[in-house]
């Protein structure tokens, strides 16, 4: 097997991209009954929380079921505002963090311009930004020793001639958030630059999709630079990923630019209902957090026996260094076959040669090490 990620099935418009395969095409391929697939692939929460149950018990939805949610989202915006310390005028609602970047790349990212992705990073930066017409300038970061940072000179250097710069802090898929400072000293070197050239600030995109896991945002620094927009969601900490809600947050004239492009009713009455309900209790995503860090530690030291190299961790996955493009892919193959989907990546990707697991259920992380043990002496090295 190729070390490449599991994905068996190629949407071919507007631009060929290759999603995850799903549970019944990797039961189909690796003969194991889709009951026993276990996703470590999708940095998802293995159980939504008791308030989500709860909320759907009820059945009394913002709106009826026969009735779209209210276009403006106002309680889930109100909800959101107080969450994260800002004014309503200051929020975007999305189906997912993913459709409030996908409408950052249609206002922001012409055909012809550039957008640069401190690489490794989230993959979808390069889908939105390549589905624009738009080129990736990808910088790679400092290595792992450094803790992955983004390399703040080079960033900077080729943000000059770019519409966009996509940031991820924590970051995805290395697990770790960026130094203190580092990216204030990125937003106030654009600012100098745009003023040395002329012209407005780079748009910075900071992901902070797993912000709960360190509990800290860098969201106030909109209020000193205009350029930054912040993405937040309630697919991870929150465990609810399969409602599809996620935030912008930036300065009202940057939410007033990014409206125009948001569909009226991506989000459904039911999502709105429970993801309100979750940003207004402010314990919903605490039982979840502390699991997941204690998981996480669990996991990390299990497999670092069997003599994985399984670097540190913030988030609610781990980033597992194989030693060699050869050994990761015969390990993840061996992962298939026990019904275990880890996250790959393809041949010339700076981590070719790691797996990326998500911290999931002490019984699924049970079969998950177990499995590892029994490829501890069959794997080639």
């Amino acid at each position: 097997m190729s070390p490449t990620p599991v994905t068996f099935t190629s949407p071919t418009s507007p631009a060929s991209y290759s999603w995850e395969a799903t549970d019944e095409e990797v039961s189909a391929r690796y003969g194991v009954p889709v009951e026993r697939v276990v996703r470590f692939d999708l940095n998802t929460s293995p159980a939504p929380p008791d308030l989500a149950a709860r909320v759907l018990a009820e059945g009394r939805f913002e709106t009826p079921l026969s009735e779209y949610a209210p276009s403006d989202y106002r309680r889930l915006v109100a909800a959101a505002a107080a969450r994260y310390g800002v004014g309503t005028d200051e929020i975007i609602v999305g189906a997912g963090a993913d459709e409030i970047l996908d409408i950052v790349g249609k206002v922001y990212l012409p055909p012809g311009s550039a957008a640069v992705v401190p690489t490794p990073s989230y993959a979808m930066y390069r889908v939105i930004t390549e589905q624009r017409g738009a080129t990736v300038d990808a910088v790679p970061r400092l290595s792992a020793a450094e803790g992955y940072a983004i390399d703040v000179p080079a960033v900077r250097a080729a943000a000059r001639t770019a519409a966009v710069v996509w940031l991820c802090s924590p970051n995805n898929p290395t697990a770790l958030p960026e130094p203190d400072g580092a990216i204030e000293t990125l937003l106030g070197g654009l600012a100098e630059d745009a003023a040395s050239d002329g012209r407005e600030p780079t748009i910075v995109v900071l992901d902070e999709a797993y912000a709960e896991f360190v509990d800290r945002s860098l969201v106030g620094l909109r209020d000193s630079h205009a350029n930054l927009i912040v993405a937040r969601t309630a697919s991870k900490a929150y465990g609810l990923a399969g409602l599809r809600v996620g935030f912008g947050i930036a300065r009202p004239e940057v939410i007033a630019r990014l409206n125009p492009f948001r569909p009226p009713g991506s989000v459904s009455t039911v999502s709105v209902t429970v993801v309100t309900e979750a940003l207004l209790d402010p314990t919903a995503a605490a039982a979840n957090i502390a699991r997941v860090v204690a998981e996480r530690e669990r996991l990390r030291t299990e497999l670092s026996a069997l003599g994985w190299s399984v670097g540190p961790s913030v988030t609610n996955f781990v980033l597992a260094d194989l030693g060699s493009v050869h050994r990761a892919a015969a390990v993840a193959d061996g992962l298939l076959r026990n019904g275990l989907v880890p996250r790959t990546f393809p041949a010339g990707h700076p981590l070719a040669d790691h797996l990326r697991l998500t911290v999931r259920a002490p019984e699924e992380n049970d079969r998950l090490i177990e499995a590892a043990r029994g490829l501890a002496d069959g794997a080639p090295a």
